[in-house]
């Protein structure tokens, strides 16, 4: 077997109300016995929809002194990053609570890593460029897709629309609450896009040709794809179900594990220009490409994509050929964004084909991405995978 290393969050807890208790799962972390400054990262939705008061009023009874930031956007810019801090540094900030989704908790890492290192945020871009300690980290995540909870991961525009990469073991964070209830109000279009995004995490991690691709993550995306298979529709028509919830941001964390240790490849590859230059959400660009990336992917990963097929869709004909199994799950997964409201193609969220070429020069960025992927990917393969996906 080959060597492999599998590195996740040290602590995780699943408990349905446990944001209410945040403050008690700080006391328990070595810092609060001589440090009281905690820094709560989010974004103004999540405060203007009050999802983040229970929490915020346990930490502040528990004995901590909480500063709010709030300034987190959809695709987190690096200045957002700095100014977080400066503000920490300002703050004396001890300890760091990421609470939202995968852009709060990307730039809370970022905040934890950046106050007491040496290095500037351009030096820590790209796989194992971060060096120094951080701060005490916990992630709280409010949607079941990212799985930025136990990522070693987090994702920033720079400049105008160009997205990097933050990799490295340093900002895994020290504890991951997943408390189900606090994805309860979510609307079924974010929902739905969500539960997606979690899916392609799980689907690339098991197909990954990167070189750390492992037993571990493949039975982790397996695991995950049966959570999101079984649950996805019935979280999406009854969002209030608090198991079904509970299942969705399990099998979310697992496919997070699973793509942090086999990392994803050509679907988030053409992704991220959808998001950078339409300002679509991550989990819906995603959810616009998989179609048209596995069929490509097809022909060097059939066997695999078959061994998935029935986590996903259980009453899958398995004893059909494995090009018909690859064919009839591509067309279910298509036919799963349909059934769950999503937009089934790239024209709906503004794409035209004159922006086709723009998008294909802009994912061969992705080069980080890209090594990943099962089958080689050029300009006028990426090209035509967007005109597919039209």
């Amino acid at each position: 077997m080959p060597d492999f290393i599998f590195n996740t969050t040290p602590s995780i807890r699943q408990t349905a109300g446990g944001a209410a208790h945040l403050g008690t799962l700080l006391k328990g972390l070595p810092f609060a016995a001589t440090a009281k400054e905690v820094m709560f990262v989010t974004d103004p939705g999540i405060v203007k929809l009050g999802l983040c008061d229970a929490a915020l009023q346990s930490i502040k009874s528990s004995g901590f002194d909480v500063t709010v930031f709030d300034m987190v956007e959809p695709d987190p810019k690096g200045i957002t990053v700095l100014n977080g801090v400066e503000i920490a540094k300002a703050k004396n900030i001890a300890c760091v609570v990421g609470f939202g989704g995968g852009s709060s908790m990307d730039v809370a890492k970022v905040i934890a890593l950046l106050v007491h290192s040496d290095q500037s945020i351009e030096q820590a871009y790209g796989v194992n460029q971060a060096t120094g300690s951080r701060l005490p980290l916990v992630l709280v995540p409010t949607t079941a897709g990212t799985g930025s909870e136990v990522t070693a991961v987090s994702i920033l525009t720079t400049g105008a629309e160009e997205k990097k990469g933050i990799v490295s073991p340093i900002i895994l964070p020290d504890v991951a609450l997943l408390d189900a209830e606090l994805t309860v109000g979510l609307p079924a279009a974010i929902t739905a896009a969500t539960g997606v995004d979690a899916m392609v995490h799980a689907i690339e991690a098991y197909t990954s040709t990167n070189a750390n691709n492992n037993p571990i993550s493949k039975m982790l995306a397996i695991q995950a794809l049966d959570l999101l298979g079984a649950n996805i529709r019935e979280v999406v028509k009854n969002g209030s179900n608090i198991e079904v919830r509970g299942n969705m941001l399990l099998g979310s964390m697992l496919a997070g594990q699973a793509f942090a240790n086999a990392p994803v490849a050509a679907v988030h590859a053409l992704a991220y220009p959808i998001g950078s230059l339409f300002h679509v959400p991550h989990g819906l660009s995603n959810a616009l490409v998989l179609a048209e990336v596995m069929r490509f992917n097809a022909p060097s990963c059939g066997q695999a994509y078959a061994e998935l097929a029935p986590h996903v869709f259980p009453d899958i004909d398995t004893d059909s050929s494995v090009n018909e199994i690859c064919d009839d799950f591509v067309a279910r997964l298509v036919q799963l964004n349909i059934d769950l409201g999503l937009e089934s193609g790239l024209r709906h969220v503004g794409i035209t084909e004159a922006d086709l070429d723009r998008l294909a020069t802009d994912a061969m960025n992705q080069t980080r991405l890209l090594v990943n992927n099962p089958r080689e990917v050029t300009k006028q393969d990426a090209h035509r995978i967007y005109e597919a996906s039209l």
